[in-house]
């Protein structure tokens, strides 16, 4: 932890400043970086050290009721209570009576709103209750947290009544909703974003997958700060996945495994292995499964940043401190989830001749790609290349056919593996885009036979896969997330197109494969228009869009729907594609309206490539 700050922030109740410098007192907060809360001696003030706010972890503490408050104000003061970095919110149940402090579960869900509540007394209704108020709590929702710590986005107006009675002479508060409510910039102080770690369900596929089982897939999930966020992601991840990817993933923890009661605080030791008590469900796991298990737990432990310290190891271990597995960062890299992305060493795009051309850290002048794509008369409007850069696939200017062809010096192009019987470009094939276990994905946007197809390896047969009503929506573009259970899609209806994320499920044999998009849901609800999206990490998306009456911006997003914790792309004027490493340690490319391919190196500024060309990818 960085050295001690205040943040200021303002009561609700009284609009005064809670802190500078000076540790202040005020409303139903009290303010520290310390963390520890002192418990007596006088008011000091302390200096602050020079920093940002990233580098410290600010601690919020609840203040206690104050004697005489009116229900208004105890109210207001309730809800700063429950913003409080305290673990159990002992502070915010002195608000409520004893009854009412037994019953709540604040974290049952959390609902986020634009802003905090409006709060205001219910007018009477006619017969006075004269043992009690009502208190009106108000606003603009824009998501909640489940139990689960899932984040579901959902815009709409909220509306709850919370209760207050007399307990001797002071108004407590005897009846309020489950959970808490919070403005979203509480939120964001006090949340954030966790990828656990399950595996990749691939039914069918898992016999054909080029990167075999062993597939990871981030599931995000909201915590709350806290000084132990290894132990709470821990504990998530033992919760098991969240209900939307479900379906498509499994845990390797047996049924019930939990922490021991002898190790509910986790932290790496001197040598920066991370020791793992767990119950006895888990005591007889083999060796294989034991490692599958470490390397759920390390991955998602390894993706708290710089609020944990850094994990160089995990050991599970029995209940009585014997040792199931351990299992180190290098010996973790066959399951590493970004295995299955490929290296990212090149940059594609279709230049102007309708060639497959490519940039790389040593030439950043496009170089044609060897094989038949990047000849004269290639004749191409899009690609899509695989994760190991072996193969490529095209479509014809005319979006009628789809071609397969190694990127090597004497291939061969071969005959057409599909063809859409659309009328014209817009109507024809869509981009195609490849998953990591070597499955090529493509939609057919003919309007009388609109249809999403699979090509295991860009073979000749292609698996129709079935799609969810779309409402006469028609599928645009699509990005396929490199483990293969995650589909993202625009669709256009209504004169609108939209960002939607489906799961792929799998079933039936190896012959013949079922695959199915199921859970279609918004992933950019604020965006009324997305002109582009890009896979740009494990749970993240790069999307070019407009919301309502607004421009054109360039912005990350969580596949929950979230805004992603990076700040916000300064984006080039008309983006019309954008593709992004999923390593996310790689520039962004994009085809522009005006200034043609544009790429986006770290810490620079977007520079342009060509001023003729279209379609850029990275391999996916």
């Amino acid at each position: 932890m960085g050295a001690d700050r205040y943040r200021p922030r303002r009561t609700r109740r009284t609009g005064r400043p809670l802190g500078g410098p000076a540790l202040l007192v005020c409303g139903a907060l009290l303010l520290t970086g310390c963390a520890s809360m002192p418990d007596s001696g006088d008011v000091r003030r302390v200096d602050s050290s020079p920093g940002t706010d990233a580098d410290t972890q600010v601690r919020v503490y609840g203040v206690s009721p104050g004697k005489g408050e009116q229900p208004v104000e105890l109210v207001n003061g309730f809800l700063e209570a429950t913003t409080s970095s305290e673990e159990t919110l002992p502070t915010a149940r002195e608000y409520l009576t004893k009854g009412a402090a037994r019953r709540w579960e604040p974290f049952a869900t959390t609902t986020v709103l634009a802003q905090p509540p409006e709060v205001r007394v219910e007018p009477d209704p006619g017969e006075r209750d004269s043992d009690g108020r009502t208190v009106v709590l108000s606003g603009k929702r824009i998501a909640t947290v489940d139990a689960t710590h899932a984040y579901r986005p959902g815009e709409g107006d909220y509306e709850e009544r919370i209760h207050l009675s007399k307990a001797g002479s002071e108004w407590r508060i005897d009846s309020l909703p489950r959970g808490l409510v919070l403005g979203e910039a509480d939120f964001q102080r006090m949340y954030y974003s966790v990828n656990k770690y399950y595996f990749a369900e691939l039914g069918p596929d898992a016999s054909n997958s080029r990167v075999g089982q062993d597939v990871l897939v981030a599931d995000p999930v909201y915590l709350r700060m806290s000084i132990d966020p290894v132990t709470a992601a821990v504990k998530a991840l033992l919760d098991g996945p969240t209900s939307w990817p479900d379906p498509v993933v499994s845990t390797s923890f047996p049924s019930g495994t939990a922490l021991s009661r002898r190790d509910q605080k986790l932290a790496p030791d001197d040598s920066n292995t991370l020791k793992v008590r767990l119950t006895d469900r888990a005591a007889h796991v083999g060796e294989a499964r034991c490692a599958r298990m470490a390397a759920q737990l390390l991955f998602t432990v390894q993706g708290l940043g710089q609020s944990s310290p850094e994990v160089g190891s995990v050991r599970l271990e029995r209940q009585d401190g014997a040792e199931l597995c351990t299992l180190s960062r290098d010996g973790a890299r066959s399951f590493a989830p970004d295995r299955v992305n490929g290296s990212g060493a090149h940059q594609y795009f279709v230049d102007a001749d309708h060639r497959v051309v490519r940039l790389s850290d040593e030439a950043r002048e496009p170089q044609a790609v060897p094989g038949p794509f990047g000849e004269e008369g290639a004749g191409l409007r899009a690609v899509a290349v695989s994760r190991d850069e072996r193969l490529a696939a095209g479509v014809t200017e005319d979006g009628r056919s789809l071609y397969v062809s190694e990127l090597r010096s004497g291939a061969q192009r071969g005959g057409a593996k599909l063809h859409s019987q659309g009328g014209g470009a817009q109507y024809g094939l869509s981009a195609p885009s490849w998953d990591g276990l070597g499955g090529l994905w493509v939609a057919d946007r003919n309007p009388g036979a609109p249809k999403l197809l699979r090509l295991r390896e860009g073979a000749d047969k292609a698996d129709e896969v079935r799609l969810p009503d779309l409402k006469g929506g028609v599928i645009t573009a699509l990005r396929m997330s490199a483990d293969g259970t995650r589909i993202a899609m625009l669709v256009k209806r209504a004169g609108h197109t939209t960002l939607r994320l489906g799961r792929v499920e799998r079933s039936g044999g190896e012959s013949a494969p079922e695959l199915s998009v199921r859970g279609l849901h918004s992933v950019s609800p604020r965006l009324e228009d997305v002109d582009a999206v890009s896979w740009a990490g494990d749970s993240r998306l790069v999307v070019a869009g407009r919301e309502s009456g607004g421009v054109q911006q360039l912005q990350y997003v969580g596949t929950d729907g979230s805004p992603a914790d990076v700040p916000a792309v300064p984006g080039p004027n008309g983006v019309e594609a954008v593709a992004a490493f999923e390593g996310q340690n790689r520039p962004l490319i994009a085809e522009t309206t005006n200034d043609g391919i544009v790429l986006l190196p770290p810490n620079e500024d977007w520079k342009t490539v060509v001023k003729e060309g279209s379609a850029p990818v990275y391999p996916g």
